[in-house]
């Protein structure tokens, strides 16, 4: 893991084509601009992963017998 200081204003480079910037810095959060190619992806990690856990339980599969189980709790909620 690269770590680097960046102040307001600033900004680094990957790959020549992609830009983070640094916009603001208030407490505990910082705001960072990207400026990507369009087809390259920027995603939030815990976005990421949430994608990721959701395509792992949907390639899972639900069986008849689930779906029903499914259908009878909502019914009594």
């Amino acid at each position: 893991m690269l770590i680097l200081s960046r102040k307001r204003g600033e900004s680094l480079l990957i790959d020549d084509n992609t830009e983070i910037t640094v916009l603001e810095v208030s407490g505990d959060k910082v705001r960072l601009g990207i400026n990507a190619p369009s087809n390259v992806s920027v995603l939030r990690s815990e976005l990421k992963r949430t994608a990721d856990e959701n395509k792992d339980s949907a390639a899972k599969g639900i069986t008849p017998a689930d779906l029903a189980d499914m259908l009878k709790t909502a019914d009594n909620d």
